[in-house]
């Protein structure tokens, strides 16, 4: 059975995006106070991208016959606590597939710019000083991956050239892959004090909600880099405060707790830490692939076939 005639709401204009089906009636909203249509006429609802939880959820209440939800960023923690007010049955989709490559393109930025000491060469330009010396490598460190999934892998994918002397890997589950053996967050102490380089890539839910807390830093070796581009609420913010301060540990991080960093908070200007205002799926990479996901997406629903990428079923 196909479906006909029903609204979709899109946070770019139908005509952006090549590939739709026909037999759907689209309407555009990116966030703006006044709503295209009537919520309760929307069958499927892409919610728009980097507008925060309040925009994410503003119309859940009101779309009475929606049977999907789709989000355009991989995690789902903007929309997770609106979908009560959903009715039974709807499917939440994540953007799988849309932000591993712009993601792992920052994780290495990130990572080579903070060993390689880019922030103090930046300062050193701005007050004309040579700040000649040494810095780590990236090649001989051991690194650790906490949350193996698609942008977890992607992140490996590019790390494989630069000669680490190991790469471990932790998810929810166990599992085997080509490369190596996946762990639980089960096995984080005795992975920790082996990691020169800790990248999270994880989601964030109830078991990842403060999981980077002091005793998972203790566990860090002295001088080891923690690069946070999953979710600001994976990490204790006062506890890694403590760290940076201490001079023990190094981070860079896109994303932070609280998002956005307000001024005056004590992170902006802690030593040894590296902050990107959450850019991580924010760059060229970002909108055709997101239009070739909405496109294919759409062509299954008006098809009457399995959507993909379904993260919960209300």
């Amino acid at each position: 059975m196909t479906v006909t005639t029903a609204d979709v709401w899109l946070p770019f204009p139908a005509e952006e995006i090549d590939g739709l089906p026909e037999d759907l009636n689209y309407l555009f909203w990116d966030g703006g106070t006044e709503y295209p249509g009537n919520p309760a006429d929307c069958a499927y609802y892409v919610v728009p991208y980097m507008k925060g939880p309040e925009i994410a959820q503003r119309p859940l209440a009101a779309m009475s016959g929606v049977q999907v939800v789709q989000t355009l960023s991989a995690g789902i923690d903007h929309v997770e606590p609106g979908l009560g007010l959903l009715p039974a049955g709807v499917r939440l989709c994540n953007a799988k597939g849309v932000h591993e490559a712009s993601t792992a393109e920052l994780t290495l930025a990130l990572i080579l710019a903070s060993l390689r000491g880019f922030p103090g060469f930046v300062h050193g330009q701005d007050k004309e000083e040579w700040r000649s010396g040494f810095y780590p490598a990236l090649a001989d460190e051991s690194v650790l991956i906490v949350g193996y999934g698609s942008i977890g892998s992607a992140i490996e994918d590019r790390l494989a050239p630069f000669e680490c002397a190991r790469v471990a890997r932790v998810a929810r589950s166990a599992r085997t892959t080509a490369r190596g053996p996946v762990h639980t967050l089960d096995d984080l102490p005795a992975l920790l004090p082996e990691a020169d380089v800790v990248i999270l890539s994880t989601p964030l839910n109830p078991s990842t909600q403060g999981l980077v807390d002091a005793d998972f830093l203790a566990a860090m070796p002295d001088g080891a880099l923690l690069v946070n581009v999953a979710r600001g609420g994976v990490v204790d913010t006062k506890a890694l405060l403590a760290e940076l301060e201490s001079g023990r540990l190094r981070a860079a991080l896109d994303v932070t707790d609280p998002e956005p960093l307000p001024q005056g908070h004590p992170l902006w200007h802690a030593p040894n830490v590296l902050i990107t205002p959450h850019v991580g799926g924010s760059t060229s990479a970002f909108e055709p692939r997101a239009k070739r996901l909405l496109a294919a997406q759409l062509t299954r629903f008006a098809a009457g076939e399995p959507v993909r990428n379904v993260v919960t079923t209300g």
